[in-house]
Protein backbone atom coordinates (compact mmCIF):
# COMPACT_ATOMS: atom_id res chain seq x y z
CA UNK A 1 0.00 0.00 0.00
CA UNK A 2 1.40 3.37 -0.97
CA UNK A 3 1.46 6.46 1.18
CA UNK A 4 -1.23 8.14 -0.91
CA UNK A 5 -3.48 5.06 -0.56
CA UNK A 6 -3.09 5.10 3.22
CA UNK A 7 -3.81 8.80 3.30
CA UNK A 8 -6.95 8.27 1.19
CA UNK A 9 -8.25 5.56 3.54
CA UNK A 10 -7.64 7.81 6.56
CA UNK A 11 -9.67 10.55 4.88
CA UNK A 12 -12.50 8.11 4.14
CA UNK A 13 -12.60 6.93 7.76
CA UNK A 14 -12.63 10.55 9.00
CA UNK A 15 -15.45 11.43 6.60
CA UNK A 16 -17.53 8.42 7.69
CA UNK A 17 -16.99 9.26 11.37
CA UNK A 18 -18.18 12.82 10.75
CA UNK A 19 -21.34 11.63 8.99
CA UNK A 20 -22.18 9.15 11.72
CA UNK A 21 -21.82 11.71 14.51
CA UNK A 22 -24.18 14.19 12.81
CA UNK A 23 -27.11 11.76 12.51
CA UNK A 24 -29.65 11.94 15.37
CA UNK A 25 -29.74 8.95 17.65
CA UNK A 26 -32.71 7.48 19.44
CA UNK A 27 -32.88 7.89 23.19
CA UNK A 28 -32.53 4.82 25.36
CA UNK A 29 -35.59 2.92 26.46
CA UNK A 30 -35.28 3.97 30.10
CA UNK A 31 -33.57 7.33 29.55
CA UNK A 32 -35.50 10.47 30.39
CA UNK A 33 -34.58 12.90 27.64
CA UNK A 34 -35.54 16.55 27.79
CA UNK A 35 -38.25 15.98 25.20
CA UNK A 36 -39.80 13.13 27.16
CA UNK A 37 -39.71 15.14 30.36
CA UNK A 38 -41.25 18.23 28.78
CA UNK A 39 -43.94 16.23 26.99
CA UNK A 40 -44.80 14.33 30.16
CA UNK A 41 -45.07 17.51 32.20
CA UNK A 42 -47.26 19.11 29.53
CA UNK A 43 -49.54 16.06 29.37
CA UNK A 44 -49.95 15.96 33.16
CA UNK A 45 -50.68 19.68 33.27
CA UNK A 46 -53.23 19.28 30.48
CA UNK A 47 -54.85 16.39 32.34
CA UNK A 48 -55.14 18.55 35.46
CA UNK A 49 -56.80 21.20 33.31
CA UNK A 50 -59.28 18.65 31.93
CA UNK A 51 -60.24 17.43 35.41
CA UNK A 52 -60.63 20.93 36.82
CA UNK A 53 -62.52 22.10 33.73
CA UNK A 54 -64.86 19.12 33.97
CA UNK A 55 -65.53 19.84 37.61
CA UNK A 56 -66.15 23.53 36.88
CA UNK A 57 -68.56 22.58 34.10
CA UNK A 58 -70.40 19.96 36.15
CA UNK A 59 -70.79 22.02 39.30
CA UNK A 60 -70.43 25.70 38.53
CA UNK A 61 -70.63 26.99 42.09
CA UNK A 62 -69.33 25.82 45.42
CA UNK A 63 -66.59 23.54 44.12
CA UNK A 64 -63.57 25.82 44.33
CA UNK A 65 -63.90 27.82 47.50
CA UNK A 66 -66.13 30.70 48.46
CA UNK A 67 -64.66 33.39 46.20
CA UNK A 68 -66.10 34.57 42.91
CA UNK A 69 -66.32 30.99 41.67
CA UNK A 70 -64.20 31.51 38.56
CA UNK A 71 -61.12 29.83 39.96
CA UNK A 72 -61.88 26.51 38.27
CA UNK A 73 -62.40 28.18 34.91
CA UNK A 74 -59.18 30.15 35.19
CA UNK A 75 -57.18 27.08 36.26
CA UNK A 76 -58.57 24.98 33.40
CA UNK A 77 -57.90 27.65 30.80
CA UNK A 78 -54.41 28.40 32.09
CA UNK A 79 -53.39 24.76 32.40
CA UNK A 80 -54.71 23.98 28.92
CA UNK A 81 -52.90 26.93 27.38
CA UNK A 82 -49.58 26.08 29.05
CA UNK A 83 -49.94 22.40 28.10
CA UNK A 84 -50.54 23.31 24.47
CA UNK A 85 -47.62 25.76 24.40
CA UNK A 86 -45.19 23.27 25.95
CA UNK A 87 -46.44 20.44 23.77
CA UNK A 88 -46.05 22.62 20.68
CA UNK A 89 -42.51 23.50 21.72
CA UNK A 90 -41.58 19.83 22.07
CA UNK A 91 -43.19 19.02 18.70
CA UNK A 92 -41.25 21.83 17.03
CA UNK A 93 -37.90 20.83 18.52
CA UNK A 94 -38.02 17.02 18.37
CA UNK A 95 -35.41 15.49 16.08
CA UNK A 96 -36.98 12.19 15.14
CA UNK A 97 -40.39 10.71 14.67
CA UNK A 98 -42.74 9.00 17.07
CA UNK A 99 -40.96 6.20 18.92
CA UNK A 100 -37.45 7.64 18.81
CA UNK A 101 -37.49 8.77 22.43
CA UNK A 102 -37.61 12.50 21.76
CA UNK A 103 -41.06 13.00 23.28
CA UNK A 104 -43.00 13.60 20.06
CA UNK A 105 -45.79 11.16 20.95
CA UNK A 106 -46.25 12.64 24.41
CA UNK A 107 -46.21 16.14 22.98
CA UNK A 108 -49.01 15.28 20.57
CA UNK A 109 -51.00 13.85 23.48
CA UNK A 110 -50.30 17.06 25.44
CA UNK A 111 -51.61 19.15 22.54
CA UNK A 112 -54.85 17.17 22.40
CA UNK A 113 -55.38 17.12 26.18
CA UNK A 114 -54.58 20.84 26.41
CA UNK A 115 -57.12 21.57 23.70
CA UNK A 116 -59.76 19.57 25.60
CA UNK A 117 -58.93 21.52 28.78
CA UNK A 118 -59.33 24.80 26.91
CA UNK A 119 -62.67 23.66 25.49
CA UNK A 120 -64.02 22.59 28.89
CA UNK A 121 -62.84 25.81 30.51
CA UNK A 122 -64.40 27.86 27.72
CA UNK A 123 -67.70 26.00 28.03
CA UNK A 124 -67.73 26.54 31.79
CA UNK A 125 -67.00 30.25 31.29
CA UNK A 126 -69.75 30.59 28.71
CA UNK A 127 -72.21 28.79 30.97
CA UNK A 128 -71.37 31.05 33.87
CA UNK A 129 -71.92 34.17 31.77
CA UNK A 130 -75.16 32.86 30.22
CA UNK A 131 -76.87 31.72 33.43
CA UNK A 132 -75.47 34.38 35.72
CA UNK A 133 -74.13 31.69 38.06
CA UNK A 134 -70.50 32.32 38.97
CA UNK A 135 -68.30 29.66 37.43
Amino acid sequence: MSASGALMSVRLVAAEATQVSVQPTAAGVYAMSAGRLGAGAAAVLGLIGVVVGGMALARPSGRFGTGSGRLGVVVALTAGLIAMALGGLVVATSDGGVGTGNGLGGAIVALVVGLIALALGGLALARSRRTGVPA
